[in-house]
């Protein structure tokens, strides 16, 4: 084999038949699902933000590297697309448009273009454009559409708080679970769908078929999402087990808030995840037990996007330290005596 035919490349390296595109667009067909119950709960509202936040996603990529960088176009190979979806789904239904123009202006032209683009970014672009209005309109961003009577759409004029919004206030107002239970959503509403918060994060029924789609399709493996959420679940269910009257248990965690989203979708990002599997356990129970100790003591009701991006940092060292077996090199073995 000639030199010439050696391509040196960035991540993501994918060892199959299929194109870093086909691998986008994968990704893009298991959001759906998760999509269109948006639509169905939160009505046009959903489709306006997501729409707007693909378009300038997309637009200002293509801005950046014809203007800036002058480099060749790749709108096309899917990144910006995702970026734009993953980014409207970790956001209220509600929210000003223009705030979604400015998260998307951040996630593609600081978290992503800044870096090189696709494969050079070292975190995830949507939860930099997310973690970045949260931040800087914390209103806004915590302004959750609340759910009428009939339990079947929300009100874009109505907000209130997220399920863990209402157990973080409620605890430090004195309140026990006890107390709290009446203004929860039943465990079933949330695996449906029928609760506050992000537009993308409602349905964990929608999400699994979605990350089991990415699973099936060999996408993602399961070492991400299963030690992610078992993780949550081990650290939560023990806190619950301690003292059940200030702390909820572990299936609320998991199907409430962006755990489910988080796991299948935003830690498993190709480009900001590690390579082996070992180095893909060590970086998602980090963000678990991240993501619980926010969850639990720290000022934010929700923790998975900060987890994330903690996590994302810490790759390169994951990286070195659970390095893959050189191609060629001798497997080692233990001599059996």
């Amino acid at each position: 084999m000639s030199t010439s035919s050696i391509i040196v490349s960035a991540s993501p390296h994918i060892h199959a038949d299929r194109t870093s595109k086909k691998i986008m667009y994968d990704v893009v067909i298991a959001l759906i699902p998760a999509f269109l119950i948006s639509i169905y709960i939160f009505g046009f509202g959903a489709l306006i933000v997501t729409s707007v936040a693909i378009i300038s996603c997309l637009l200002f990529e293509y801005l950046i590297q014809k203007y800036l960088l002058k480099t060749t176009i790749s709108i096309g190979d899917g990144s910006a697309l995702i970026t734009g979806i993953l980014l409207a789904f970790n956001l209220p239904s509600n929210l000003p448009l223009w705030m979604v123009i400015v998260g998307s202006l951040v996630a593609i032209g600081i978290a992503k273009m800044s870096f090189g683009g696709l494969g050079f970014n070292i975190f995830n672009p949507a939860l930099v454009g997310r973690v970045f209005l949260l931040i800087s309109f914390p209103v806004q961003m915590t302004s959750w559409p609340t759910v009428l009577e009939n339990n079947t759409v929300f009100a874009d004029a109505v907000t209130g708080a997220t399920p863990l919004g209402i157990i973080k206030d409620g605890l430090m107002m004195g309140e026990t679970m006890t107390d709290l239970s009446s203004k929860l959503p039943s465990q079933m509403e949330m695996f449906l769908g029928m609760t506050g918060g992000s537009l993308g994060e409602m349905s964990a029924l929608a999400l699994i078929l979605g990350g089991l789609y990415l699973l099936i399709r060999k996408v993602i493996s399961w070492h991400i999402p299963v030690t992610m959420l078992g993780t949550m679940a081990a650290m939560t269910g023990i806190f619950w087990l301690i003292n059940p009257e200030q702390y909820v248990n572990p299936l609320f965690h998991i199907l409430t808030g962006g755990a489910i989203l988080g796991a299948f979708f935003m830690a498993t990002d190709l480009v900001t995840s590690p390579m082996t599997k070992k180095g893909m356990v060590v970086f998602a129970v980090g963000i678990g037990v991240i993501t619980v100790v926010i969850r639990l003591f720290g000022a934010y009701p929700e923790g998975v996007s900060f987890a994330i991006l903690i996590m994302n940092a810490f790759v390169p060292l994951i990286n070195s330290n659970f390095k893959p077996r050189r191609f060629g090199a001798p497997i080692k073995s233990k001599i059996i005596k």
